[in-house]
């Protein structure tokens, strides 16, 4: 099973034990996203709406590409992939 490399933004890292990085091992990026709620829960509030969509102010990218992007998320997983969390700031 490989293991992906996953970071979150410091604002939120009091949800992963004070780790902005932290690596998970899964078959797909479904499952990566699974497990990585599995095991942060506290990160669902923050990166989710109610009905299960991301947050507007939320972007989680699988390497270089946002997942709103992807036609499905059963994607398999390889050594080396990357899982981020971003979060969008505005304001003036």
């Amino acid at each position: 099973m490989p293991s992906i490399e996953c970071s979150v933004p410091s604002l939120i890292s009091d949800c992963t034990g004070g780790h902005a990085r932290f690596t998970l091992q899964a078959e797909t990026l479904e499952q990566a996203i699974a497990r990585m709620l599995e095991t942060y829960p506290l990160l669902r509030v923050h990166l989710f709406t109610e009905s299960g969509a991301v947050r507007p102010h939320v972007l989680i990218c699988y390497n270089d590409d946002n997942i709103a992007w992807l036609e499905h998320l059963d994607v398999p997983l390889k050594q080396g992939d990357r899982l981020a969390v971003l979060q969008l700031v505005s304001g003036g």
